[in-house]
């Protein structure tokens, strides 16, 4: 196989909650980057990757603190572009020879602020300071700053706290910024990465198409003769992964669908039929929900439930494999998110936000292999990827759905008279959204039903029934997302539905919590 090598970019990841921005940013330019911790950051890592620029990014840390985390020196070493972005900037200065000094009132900056240039205006700026103000919009976040810049390097942005907010060594490529151009109130913060990686002579190669002729490759080189499970739930992630690996290795594949008792409502039927009826892929309905909804009789704790989802899982998978000849591997449609948000980098600032029941491997017991061919690629790549395969676009633009199912859309204790409530009415709620014409405006919408009952009035009676949750999110890739604006009318009007069409419901509330500080499930 002739391997297709994209050019690289390395992220140093020291900790920050927007690293994963930078990387969106990245690929919106068509450049394929990699995010790895710090500490994970070898010579033999750099020699692997070989990347053709770096970033480091920005984190929670102060670098005088002893112990504080550090690129290798090597990186400085490579002779290729470097741009440092707020613990970044303090990183660079301090390692090659600047001061950083602890933040005090007068130089900490924490949200909007507005960096003027000087004079002279490098490459590395053009586009940058043109709305005629003379003056550009970032959002900063630093408590530390750089009081004394590193040989060779030179100022061309200052900032009311930030004296050095944009400095650079033209000579060696070396850039660092104090603030974030990744987040969206650094309005003209793309320029940056545009103008960054154009010096470090990116061409953009990383396009879908490209990635599906090398997904394809790499899966028959991967597989040989062997036969591969997939795991489809019915969402984007896993029946983009199926019918790549389909294109790539035809009859040796057979899904599996496992239905947990967990899904939306008539979803199994439809899984189903829309893949028996459109695709000639082999298809195993697994009918597993008295065995899930058995073991998650009593369970409460979300990280339990996630748990033991993942667990049967395995299980099942494991179940059918055994029935299928030459089986070694078993595809699954993790994605980068999944990932970096199951990482728990040890020793350093990032922390586990939660378990995803598809990342980390399998049990050796199984005796099989992963593929994972969407493993580095956000969302809204998947479904780029999905158009490339030709899948319709009414089925790409689904909503996601979480492979734990409705496990985590019913806090609490989970009982099949709650989750036949929850699905009737999260039919209507969703219902009402298409029929609004609003499906497309929202990345994610779906209904919780609350582990409480609420007293309530229907006709002459009284009522003491259950709470239930509307949610619905506008994000791009699920690593942020804002509550989505409906009006009151349309909030009323849906409450009112589900009310009278869902027994058991006497009450409705919307969550209108971003992403962060929430999560968009709530469990």
């Amino acid at each position: 196989m002739t391997q297709v090598i994209h050019d690289r970019l390395l992220i140093i990841d020291f900790g920050s909650q927007v690293t994963q921005l930078i990387a969106r940013r990245l690929r919106e330019l068509n450049v394929f980057c990699e995010i790895h911790p710090y500490q994970n950051v070898t010579e033999a890592l750099l020699k692997e990757i070989a990347p053709k620029a770096i970033i480091f990014s920005g984190g929670p840390d102060s670098v005088m603190r002893e112990g504080s985390p550090r690129p290798p020196k090597a990186a400085y070493d490579l002779g290729v572009p470097i741009l440092g972005i707020c613990y970044g900037q303090q990183v660079m200065m301090h390692d090659l020879g600047g001061r950083v000094e602890a933040g005090e009132h007068a130089t900490a900056e924490f949200g909007r602020a507005y960096v003027t240039p000087t004079e002279t205006r490098p490459e590395f700026l053009n586009g940058w300071f043109m709305d005629g103000t003379g003056k550009e919009q970032v959002w900063m976040s630093h408590g530390d700053h750089v009081a004394e810049i590193a040989p060779g390097f030179e100022v061309f942005g200052t900032s009311p706290g930030a004296p050095f907010a944009i400095t650079a060594d033209l000579e060696r490529n070396f850039y660092a910024v104090q603030f974030h151009p990744e987040v969206h109130h650094t309005p003209n913060g793309a320029t940056i990465y545009e103008n960054f990686v154009r010096l470090a002579g990116f061409t953009g190669d990383w396009t879908m198409g490209a990635y599906r002729e090398e997904m394809i490759a790499k899966i028959r080189e991967q597989v040989g003769d062997n036969h591969v499970i997939c795991g489809l739930s019915g969402g984007v992630d896993s029946s983009v992964t199926a019918i790549l690996l389909h294109e790539a290795i035809g009859e040796q594949l057979t899904c599996v669908f496992v239905d947990h008792g967990l899904l939306r409502l008539n979803e199994a039927e439809q899984v189903v039929k829309m893949f028996r009826d459109n695709y000639n892929i082999k298809l195993i309905h697994a009918d597993e929900s008295d065995l899930f909804l058995g073991e998650l009789e009593g369970v409460s704790d979300p990280e339990t439930k996630r748990k033991i989802i993942g667990k049967l899982f395995i299980d099942v998978f494991q179940k059918y494999a055994n029935e299928i000849k030459d089986a070694k591997f078993l595809a699954q449609g993790t994605l980068y998110p999944d990932v970096i948000e199951s990482v728990s980098f040890s020793g350093g600032p990032s922390v586990t936000i939660k378990s995803h029941h598809n990342v980390g491997g399998l049990p050796e017991k199984m005796g099989l292999k992963l593929v994972e061919p969407l493993r580095a690629l956000f969302k809204d790549e998947v479904r780029a990827l999905g158009h490339e395969l030709g899948l319709p676009a009414s089925f790409i633009g689904r909503h996601p759905f979480p492979g734990p199912g409705l496990a985590i859309r019913c806090p609490g204790e989970i009982t099949r008279e709650k989750l036949a409530i929850l699905q009737k009415a999260d039919a209507v709620y969703i219902d009402q959204i298409r029929k609004h014409g609003l499906y497309d405006e929202i990345w994610q919408a779906f209904a919780a039903i609350l582990p409480m009952r609420t007293v309530g009035v229907m006709g002459d009676g009284r009522t003491y029934d259950f709470a239930l949750a509307l949610r619905a999110v506008t994000s791009v890739d699920g690593m942020t997302a804002d509550y989505y604006p409906f009006s009151h009318d349309f909030l009323g009007e849906t409450s009112t539905r589900i009310i009278n069409e869902v027994k058991g419901i006497n009450r409705v509330f919307y969550d209108c919590t971003s992403k962060p500080p929430g999560t968009i499930e709530l469990e």
